[in-house]
């Protein structure tokens, strides 16, 4: 009787561990939506199958050389609007994801796996930059709460403009996310993912690989590619 008894345990167990997985990445979940749950957060989920990096890892990835140019010296950055500014850091927490780095108006923000900390170095630009808003600074003082604010660096991109980073990660936001506290970009392309307080991955939720929407319709870039793409959340071809 008893062997029966432990085995029960054991399946229900399993069946609980199911709903943990579904919980974190139902199939078949609208991006859009994804993340705008009350539930509370969870800290201590192990990272579903498929995490690509240990997430207290910060050595820089290999990256392309010649993706972002050093700016000219008579690059001057341009001047930013209030809007443009990224003027606060927030740790935080939100639902299913855990902890997270906010902007000053409560999206959450990303690091890219094709960048690089050491040094700093940002290789999303053009029509990537579209896509992931880098964020960008005036005096690269932004104020921080919840984040340790010897962490927080800038690095100058190729237009010149300086974008924050955290323990040596350029910072950047997503255009899928509708609403603050939305993360639908992470495990975009598996090289995007939500950044922690400390500068790390955040794996808590790891859904499956999707693709990055597509830019916005008026690119001032006129990429020719810029139809291809599936504005709806998920579905475009870029490499980013």
């Amino acid at each position: 009787m008893l062997p029966e008894k432990r085995k029960l345990m054991v399946v229900g167990a399993a069946i609980a561990a199911a709903f943990a997985v579904t919980g974190c990445a139902p199939a078949g979940y609208n991006a859009a939506d994804y993340g705008d749950s009350a539930e509370p957060a969870s800290e201590n989920v192990a990272a579903t199958p498929g995490a690509t990096a240990d997430p207290a890892a910060t050595d820089a990835p290999e990256a392309d050389p010649d993706a972002t140019a050093p700016p000219a010296a008579a690059n001057a950055a341009p001047e930013l609007s209030e809007e443009e500014a990224t003027t606060e850091l927030i740790g935080t927490k939100v639902a299913r994801m855990g902890k997270v780095v906010t902007n000053d108006e409560g999206f959450v923000l990303y690091r890219f796996d094709k960048d690089g900390n050491k040094p700093a170095k940002s290789n999303c630009v053009g029509v990537c930059a579209q896509t992931w808003p880098p964020a960008l600074t005036s005096d690269g003082k932004p104020g921080v709460k919840g984040v340790d604010s010897k962490l927080v660096g800038t690095v100058t991109r190729a237009d010149g403009s300086k974008q924050l980073t955290l323990k040596g990660w350029p910072l950047y936001t997503y255009i899928g996310d509708k609403k603050p506290g939305k993360w639908s970009g992470q495990n975009v392309s598996g090289t995007w993912f939500v950044i922690q307080p400390d500068g790390a991955k955040n794996l808590t939720c790891l859904p499956k690989v999707s693709k990055p929407v597509a830019p916005p319709a008026d690119d001032s870039a006129g990429d020719s590619d810029a139809d291809s793409g599936d504005a709806g959340g998920t579905g475009s071809d870029y490499s980013y």
